[in-house]
């Protein structure tokens, strides 16, 4: 089983501490929530809160992922950096590449790109993107972002559905071997198609409860037996684990990862948690579930 700390509530400066002790704990990896920009009113779309309102509110400080990454990359030797997730159709594919490549660089090689549709139809508006093709578009973007990392690929040249390229070249390619892995998060039949179809995993967004994970799992299973990608390798990242008795049923169902981090009320105010509750939180749980796991 590996672990996974998700960050979230400080101001990026503090983040290179925390992760610092996360590896200490014996943590595999850290998660870092995005979001571009938030409409002046939040609307109550949210969908894995009941209230529909998510943790943030509009006047929540916002911080680019992969320049903060980067920033605890140089603080770590080992932890792997991660996204939970990046809202993919955001951003033109060669944006997203240039970035996640240049970070998977400059660390050595330990990026995962964990990615989503979003969910916020405001925020892609502000953006002057195509809130209802999405989905759609990061399918494409998905394969391209795979082509553009492709060790075997020295010229590219893409006509698809949304994004047109001539001829280009893209270096450098990843320190990874094969490649930079994608996960898909989400929890609606789309985003479980998605993960098993595409993805390199699955981040179980959505999946707060034992039977509802063992649900989502299996759709995702049924579709990369659909896929022919049963033979590859695969995380199922996410699910309870706060406790010893929710990790080991979460680890009986097959899940390779969990991600947790000091609890936070999801459907109450903004998420002010301070450094020392963080690093606190690090030392319990490898004292009390890692290493008995």
């Amino acid at each position: 089983m590996k672990f996974g700390l998700t960050l979230f509530g400080l101001s990026p400066r503090y983040y290179p501490e925390i992760a610092a002790a996360a590896e200490a704990n014996g943590f595999e990896s850290v998660w870092m929530p995005e979001h571009l920009v938030m409409p002046a009113v939040m609307p109550p779309t949210y969908p894995y809160t009941e209230s529909g309102y998510p943790p943030i509110e509009p006047t929540t400080p916002l911080f680019d992922p992969w320049v903060v990454l980067a920033l605890i990359a140089d603080a770590t030797s080992t932890i792997r950096l991660a996204t939970n997730v990046y809202v993919l159709p955001l951003r033109h594919p060669l944006v997203t590449a240039r970035a996640v490549v240049t970070l998977d660089r400059v660390s050595g090689g330990r990026v995962t790109l964990g990615v989503g549709v979003g969910w916020c139809q405001e925020e892609f508006e502000i953006a002057g993107q195509d809130f209802h093709n999405r989905g759609r578009r990061m399918d494409e973007i998905i394969g391209l972002l795979r082509r553009m990392w492709d060790r075997e690929e020295d010229i590219i040249e893409h006509q698809g559905e949304y994004y047109d390229l001539p001829p280009f070249r893209f270096q450098p390619k990843p320190v990874q071997k094969p490649a930079i892995p994608i996960e898909v998060g989400g929890a609606s039949k789309a985003a479980l198609r998605r993960a098993g179809r595409l993805g390199d995993g699955w981040v179980a967004i959505g999946a707060d409860d034992h039977a509802t994970l063992a649900r989502m799992m299996e759709e995702v299973k049924a579709h990369r037996k659909e896929a022919d990608r049963s033979g590859l390798p695969f995380e199922f990242s996410g699910g309870p684990a706060q406790n010893l008795d929710d990790l080991r049923r979460t680890a009986d169902l097959g899940v390779t990862r969990v991600i947790v981090g000091p609890r936070i009320d999801p459907s109450g105010p903004p998420a002010t948690l301070d450094v020392k509750r963080f690093v606190d939180f690090c030392a319990r749980y490898a004292d009390e579930v890692i290493s008995a796991a």
